[in-house]
């Protein structure tokens, strides 16, 4: 069984605002900074109030190509390459024969004879990241740090990415090596000239 970090989001901020509060992951195989997926998008989360949710360990993927075809999702390992080939059947994801070049990272590579793929990778059946435009004979590189990262926005939606200024001012990193389960306190925030920057703290951590 994959492992599955259990976590609590508690808020106890002064915050007003019915504030948004985005976690995502940043994809650390890429040299550039790409733009971020809002993994998840907690809404509606009053004051005193406490949303769970899970942090797996497992990731999934899976590819569409450039004539609107989707494929599922497949269980996906670091170390892992996909193909997205030309079958007798039409177009289909596969594990390839060969590994990864990189034993941390999950590829994707577009082994089809023409036409561009997208390819996605999943945590907890939501979209963490994807890649766009893979022409034929390139790859999609993924590679996640146990880390999320959490902030307040607005106007955020799950599953889409994120406007670079947003990620920009998202800086809270949380590392999750380690934790079998924790709480994660929002704290801060409020109105008028005596608010103060949104913080979020983890607390009550059980190790492995």
């Amino acid at each position: 069984m994959p492992q599955v970090v259990n976590l609590k989001l508690y808020n106890q901020s002064n915050d007003k605002n019915n504030s948004q509060i985005v976690i995502f992951q940043k994809n650390v195989a890429t040299d550039f900074d790409e733009l971020s997926i809002a993994w998840r998008v907690i809404q509606n989360l009053g004051r005193g109030n406490y949303h769970p949710f899970t942090y797996s360990l497992a990731l999934d993927v899976s590819a569409n190509d450039s004539w609107n075809n989707f494929t599922p999702t497949f269980d996906a390992s670091p170390g892992e390459l996909w193909d997205m080939s030309l079958t007798s059947s039409g177009n289909e994801l596969q594990l390839s024969t060969s590994p990864a070049t990189s034993p941390e990272e999950v590829q994707v590579r577009n082994a089809l004879p023409q036409g561009a793929i997208d390819a996605n990778v999943f945590r907890d059946n939501l979209l963490l990241a994807t890649k766009t435009s893979i022409a034929p004979g390139q790859k999609a590189v993924f590679k996640f740090k146990p880390t999320i990262f959490i902030g307040v926005a607005s106007q955020i939606q799950q599953g889409k990415v994120m406007d670079s200024a947003i990620i920009s001012d998202i800086n809270t990193e949380i590392s999750l090596l380690g934790i079998k389960s924790a709480d994660i306190v929002m704290s801060g925030g409020g109105p008028g000239t005596g608010s103060t920057p949104f913080h979020f703290t983890l607390q009550n951590v059980t190790r492995l």
